[in-house]
């Protein structure tokens, strides 16, 4: 799938979730493409990178070979792949880990809206939540993802899906 096909087709339910959230839809529509190789990745329709926790049902959770950056060599999961020291001093694991399935994309999308509406963590985020760039640095400022630069990646991928965004710039 190209990027234009995965804007073409996905863009819909990521407009959804703005008319019910006020969640900017090149945020969620970035995201579901980042966390998906642009659909190329999304098993079970699981585009979020949204882990499964002990409650979850057998038949919505699935194990997947995932990576995390993580700052203590001692993190625990179902399955390690392997662990590697980066220059930085964190680690780099290389894992197997539960993750949610969904039973459509649209189940998908509105599960990770309804995720940052109703974790207070999020707050700051959802004040701005009509700014896509910001909601991106206010997720990450709040813990959302492990990876390095993820908001200044996510700003990258809405750049891609509307070119009128401005240019983000790197935050050190």
């Amino acid at each position: 799938m190209t990027r234009q096909e995965f804007i073409a087709k996905y863009q819909g339910f990521a407009k959804n979730v703005q008319k019910k959230t006020g969640i900017d839809y090149r945020f969620i529509l970035a995201q579901a493409a980042l966390e998906s190789g642009w659909g190329k990745n999304a098993p079970g329709n699981m585009f979020f990178g949204v882990k499964a926790s002990k409650n979850t049902p057998e038949h919505q959770k699935q194990l997947l070979t995932t990576t995390e950056v993580l700052s203590h060599p001692n993190a625990k999961f179902p399955q390690i792949i392997s662990i590697t020291k980066r220059s930085d001093g964190k680690f780099l694991y290389k894992v197997k880990d539960w993750f949610r399935k969904f039973s459509s994309p649209e189940e998908s999308f509105m599960y990770q809206a309804d995720f940052f509406s109703k974790l207070s963590r999020y707050a700051k985020a959802m004040a701005v939540k009509s700014n896509p760039y910001l909601f991106a640095e206010e997720i990450a400022k709040a813990g959302y993802a492990t990876a390095p630069n993820y908001a200044y990646t996510l700003q990258l991928v809405m750049k891609q899906i509307d070119p009128t965004l401005p240019t983000p710039v790197k935050k050190k």
